[in-house]
């Protein structure tokens, strides 16, 4: 972080304020820049040392960043805005200092639906109401793009989550373990 020539110096001085900056992230293919950023020494180079931390869950991550125990995160994008308002957790005022992606994601159904004619949004629909039973479905975070995708796309092929249908939240690392062992339908997540 240096300062052009001829800038003005605070304090006479453009030594990082923190040496150690602590960076939350969930293993998902892209936290690759922070966790190449440090690999690679980028941090070094500014007097800084990375000190990555692998975080369980976004709700993890959004506490962590509220209570102080880590400087910045990969985060989901819509969950600074909930730290930001307090939704779901302590309010903390935040930044956003650098967007990495736009946020991709898609929704997998179990093999089971599949197995039933259940591969788009149309056809799910005519399973579950020939089942008459509870669906689960899980997203990563209640203010995440993937819940609101997961909701877009239901309401969107006439399936009422509020009636004929059961939304969780689960880490997404968890998401294919708990589709394995039916404790859900089918996920929205920004890597199936």
């Amino acid at each position: 972080m240096g300062l052009a020539t001829g800038g003005v110096w605070a304090a006479g001085s453009d030594k990082p304020e923190k040496t150690e900056i602590k960076i939350g992230f969930i293993p998902l293919t892209d936290c690759v820049s922070v966790v190449m950023a440090s690999r690679l020494g980028f941090d070094k180079k500014y007097g800084v040392k990375f000190v990555l931390s692998k975080e369980a869950s976004w709700a993890g991550v959004r506490d962590k960043l509220a209570n102080g125990d880590l400087d910045a995160a990969h985060v989901l994008y819509r969950l600074l805005y909930g730290v930001q308002m307090g939704i779901g957790g302590q309010r903390k005022d935040v930044a956003v200092l650098m967007g990495l992606n736009n946020n991709g994601q898609a929704v997998t159904l179990s093999k089971q639906l599949a197995n039933k004619g259940a591969v788009d949004g149309q056809s799910l629909a005519k399973v579950m109401r020939a089942e008459k039973r509870e669906f689960t479905f899980a997203q990563t975070f209640p203010t995440g793009t993937h819940a609101m995708w997961l909701y877009y796309w239901l309401a969107a092929n006439g399936i009422n989550t509020m009636k004929e249908a059961k939304v969780i939240t689960v880490p997404p690392p968890q998401m294919v373990a708990n589709m394995r062992v039916g404790n859900m339908d089918g996920f929205c997540v920004g890597e199936p």
